[in-house]
């Protein structure tokens, strides 16, 4: 074999040597466009993190000032004046409420999020959580169950974001349940013992299958139109699974469209605690 045989001919290796400077190049620019992408997020999240703090200060005041006419302490209001004050306040709440939320989403894109971990029993939040929620149960003459068996071992876990969970997916289920429906909260012990499962369903609209994964998406509107009954900042399940993520467990959901939804989220328990 000659040394022709076994030499590259140049138009061949000047060929790899431009396909190879391709390649770079688009590498580059893909480091490039990702690098900005980043810086972006970035000056989002920021972004929402101040708005959502500086409106957190006149919301509170507007609430404020109208619990205090609502009271009685300047004036004297008839009935329709008092029906107005409390949409007033009614709304701020709501207000204040998806304010929170896109705050608590800001935080966590930023990785600002920490577990407080204490020593608290489920059936604490739980009785919390239905407390706040009772005028809405009232309001809709939704049927609640509890199931929470008296031998489940205590959690050590951040007691507010466990709360925070809770409270957004038994808002959801009262939200999306016709009235006259049932509503439930159970908890049980995960098969090994390890970890505590919750359970929160109603028999509401449901979810199509399809539709799982994506609710947990940030922003997230199954019915995104401006006609859409029920209202939010699509944030409130992302938020969820982050504070559930940050513990160490799992979040889902099992539905189907016109059969009610049932989501389940689990909180392990700490070695030798069970």
């Amino acid at each position: 074999m000659s040394l022709a045989d076994t030499t590259t001919p140049l138009s061949t290796q000047s060929s790899i040597e431009s396909r190879l400077s391709a390649l770079e190049a688009m590498y580059r620019q893909a480091v490039a466009e990702i690098a900005d992408m980043h810086a972006r997020d970035a000056l989002k999240t920021q972004f929402l993190a101040n708005i959502s703090h500086d409106l957190r200060t006149p919301l509170t005041a507007v609430i404020t000032h109208a619990e205090i006419l609502r009271d009685g302490r300047l004036v004297a209001l008839t009935e329709r004046q008092l029906a107005s004050i409390r949409g007033i306040i009614a709304g701020g709440r709501q207000l204040l409420d998806q304010v929170g939320e896109i705050l608590t989403y800001a935080r966590g894109a930023a990785d600002q999020l920490a577990v407080k971990p204490s020593t608290f029993t489920f059936a604490e939040i739980v009785a919390q959580v239905t407390q706040i929620n009772e005028p809405l149960l009232a309001k809709k003459e939704l049927r609640l169950a509890l199931h929470l068996p008296p031998e489940l071992p205590p959690l050590y876990a951040d007691r507010e974001k466990i709360a925070h969970v809770l409270g957004n997916l038994f808002g959801n289920a009262i939200d999306f349940t016709p009235s006259g429906g049932h509503v439930w909260i159970r908890a049980t012990l995960g098969d090994d013992g390890s970890e505590l499962v919750a359970e929160v369903g109603d028999t509401g609209i449901g979810i199509a299958p399809e539709h799982h994964d994506f609710i947990f998406e940030e922003f997230a509107q199954v019915d995104a139109s401006a006609a859409r009954q029920h209202h939010g900042t699509g944030l409130g399940l992302t938020i969820a699974q982050k504070l559930v993520e940050l513990h160490r467990g799992r979040i889902w959901v099992e539905s189907e469209l016109g059969g009610g939804s049932r989501f389940y989220f689990t909180i392990p328990y700490p070695e030798g605690a069970k």
